[in-house]
């Protein structure tokens, strides 16, 4: 008979790995103001079931090369700043939100489209997923695909629509992105230059907040 293993109860189990990601706020000009791209994730998602979101997921292999996209150099400053060893250059952040959104919405902000890096938070620990996740404000002026229908894409994100700023508080929001709504409507609405990028920094035992 094989011997039995036993688990040491005192052995607290490893922690979920984190994950770097991006995530991209598309925004434009409604009728009545300010308005944003949000869908909802499936029921049946180990991450954030059920909930609204930005377009936006892991950073993947593919997303190390390619055209560079569009950086400020306050932008890829802050990006570098807090970051380990092997973390992702800014670009690659970069590519990976626009290859999300691609994948989520079927869109493509326009070539020359400023990525303005405007929020970073890492997922407390205790979660199925973590993610170090930076998140893009870009606009959608001169963009390409579908804005309405959004027939090109995939089944990863449902019920895609536009939604005021306002009106966006009233959904099935994490709160994460509770605090990144907020964060955005300070930054579209008022002409304040804001003090840094927040950084809700959950890597290690306990919360801290900072701004980048």
């Amino acid at each position: 008979m094989a011997p039995r293993v036993t688990t040491d109860p005192a052995t607290p189990p490893a922690p979920e790995p984190i994950r770097p990601a991006a995530t991209v706020i598309l925004w434009r000009e409604g009728q009545e103001g300010h308005q944003i791209l949000m869908g909802q994730r499936g029921a049946g998602a180990v991450f954030m079931p059920s909930k609204y979101v930005f377009p936006g997921g892991g950073v993947d292999p593919q997303d190390h090369a390619g055209p560079a996209p569009a950086l400020t150099a306050a932008c890829r400053t802050r990006l570098g700043r807090d970051c380990p060893a092997d973390a992702p250059t800014p670009e690659t952040l970069a590519r990976a939100a626009l290859r999300e959104l691609h994948e989520e919405t079927g869109l493509r902000p326009a070539p020359k489209a400023a990525l303005r890096f405007v929020f970073r938070a890492i997922t407390p620990p205790g979660r199925p997923r973590r993610f170090d996740a930076r998140f893009f404000l870009v606009p959608a002026t001169g963009m390409t695909g579908d804005a309405e229908t959004f027939r090109d894409a995939t089944d990863e994100l449902s019920h895609l629509h536009w939604i005021g700023l306002a009106e966006a508080r009233a959904l099935d929001l994490p709160f994460i992105t509770e605090v990144v709504l907020a964060e955005v409507t300070a930054l579209l609405t008022t002409a304040a230059d804001p003090p840094g990028v927040p950084f809700f920094d959950n890597s290690g035992p306990i919360p801290t907040f900072r701004r980048l």
